[in-house]
């Protein structure tokens, strides 16, 4: 299987974004991975993300799998893949950066938001396509998307929340992009919030396991 297919097995991609410290992000960390998650991206706008990155990889179980997102240029890219990223996110679309990952067999998924701008970064060599940002957009936008590009992965980032992830999953989305609804920096900070997201990682992986397991309601 390869990771790009892993990353859409497991369907959830959590986000840290702004972690206050390293050893509050890698408690974080730990609690989402005991709660289910299994794909984190850890945001290049975060101070110290090169060096957090290679203490997760570090610290935690190797089935664990871990890139760098909101990279914006292909300098980035490549500074994330030398440290260790396993796959790239980025919130547009850039040639330059898609071209430099695939040229270090790396994953990566660009950012579209319109039929267009989601055709041309698969035809570059995207892994899959971030929708972003959704949450103006909905769990339908999806579908509609994979009528006429059925073949394209897209993996929705933004708005997505415990309410509609089983709506994405329907739709037929590859995976999904879990910010603010899931780590909020400071989530390391104490026992109580630690134990407050270990649960809601745990109700976000049921949820996507119960939608998996009913039928897919799809248009005529």
């Amino acid at each position: 299987m390869s990771l790009a297919e892993e990353i859409s097995r497991h369907f959830l991609v959590a986000i840290i974004r702004g972690a206050e410290d390293e050893k509050e992000a890698l408690a974080a960390i730990k609690a989402m991975y005991d709660g289910g998650i299994r794909v984190l991206e850890l945001t290049a706008s975060t101070p110290g993300v090169m060096s957090l990155l290679e203490r997760a990889r570090a610290a935690m179980p190797s089935d664990l799998i871990i890139g760098i997102g909101t990279v914006l240029d292909p300098e980035t890219a490549r500074s994330a893949l030398l440290a260790g990223a396993q796959f790239i996110l980025c919130p547009i679309m850039r040639a330059e950066t898609i071209t430099l990952a695939k040229r270090y067999g790396a994953v990566v998924i660009p950012g579209a938001m319109t039929p267009t701008e989601i055709l041309k970064a698969y035809e570059l060599g995207a892994d899959m396509v971030k929708v972003f940002p959704a949450g103006p957009l909905g769990p339908q936008y999806i579908r509609d998307i994979h009528g006429p590009l059925p073949q394209i992965p897209l993996m929705p980032t933004g708005g997505v929340n415990l309410e509609n992830i089983a709506d994405y999953v329907r739709a037929g989305a590859a995976a999904a992009g879990l910010g603010n609804a899931l780590y909020q920096p400071g989530a390391g900070k104490s026992a109580d919030k630690l134990q407050e997201l270990l649960r809601r990682s745990q109700q976000f992986t049921a949820a996507v396991a119960q939608a998996r397991n009913q039928p897919t309601c799809r248009r005529g």
